[in-house]
């Protein structure tokens, strides 16, 4: 099965590798990886595999592992600023971190903290800490981050990124049953060219786009 649409960018797709009956396409166009929708594990699967995880936002490697958000967060933004943790899981160090801090910070969660309110305000920054590779549609995804940020906003998303380079086999970030979107370089510079961000800044696995 090929010329599947990626979810991001709709362009075309082939198959690009098998992975235990998880079929993974490549697209043409930005150049992701996307898993097969028919090999998406159900939500209550997807919710047993988050409860396995041991997120305690008071450890301090945990806490080490989401500074290259929070240090950039702390740096540009004050206290009056209003902040979302988006897809911040069931215990988050960028609550933590800037909570402690005395930052106006909010979390939202589908699983954990999922409180639609939330989404009906604007803020002017936004941090997506290995969340954005679990998107399902990343263009709906992306479109809702972007609307929730205010003019002049910064989103701040961490999430290993894919490359030619990468030994796709043994790469463990593809193995994960939630991990349905590998984002490339030029995804996200299309995603800046979509949604209209005025910049955007790759390091280490943190993208930052800033409108």
């Amino acid at each position: 099965m090929s010329n599947v649409a990626c979810p991001l960018c709709s362009g075309t797709s082939q198959t690009y590798y098998v992975h235990k009956e998880r079929e993974f396409f490549k697209c043409s166009l930005c150049l992701s990886v996307f898993l097969n929708p028919k090999d998406y594990i159900s939500a209550e699967a997807e919710l047993a595999h988050y409860n396995r995880h041991n997120n305690d936002p008071e450890d301090v490697r945990y806490q080490n592992f989401v500074m290259p958000i929070v240090s950039p967060i702390l740096e540009n933004f004050t206290k009056e600023h209003k902040g979302l943790d988006f897809g911040s899981g069931s215990g988050s160090p960028i609550m933590k971190l800037l909570k402690d801090a005395n930052y106006n910070i909010r979390q939202y969660d589908l699983f954990y903290h999922n409180y639609p309110e939330v989404l009906q305000q604007q803020y002017d920054y936004i941090a997506c800490s290995e969340t954005a590779e679990h998107f399902k549609e990343p263009h709906k995804e992306f479109t809702q981050l972007r609307n929730l940020l205010k003019p002049g906003g910064t989103l701040y998303i961490m999430t290993l990124r894919y490359n030619p380079a990468i030994d796709f086999g043994n790469w463990f970030y593809k193995t994960d049953p939630t991990h349905v979107f590998l984002y490339s370089d030029e995804a996200f510079e299309w995603i800046r060219q979509e949604f209209g961000f005025k910049s955007m800044v790759l390091e280490g696995r943190v993208a930052v786009l800033g409108l």
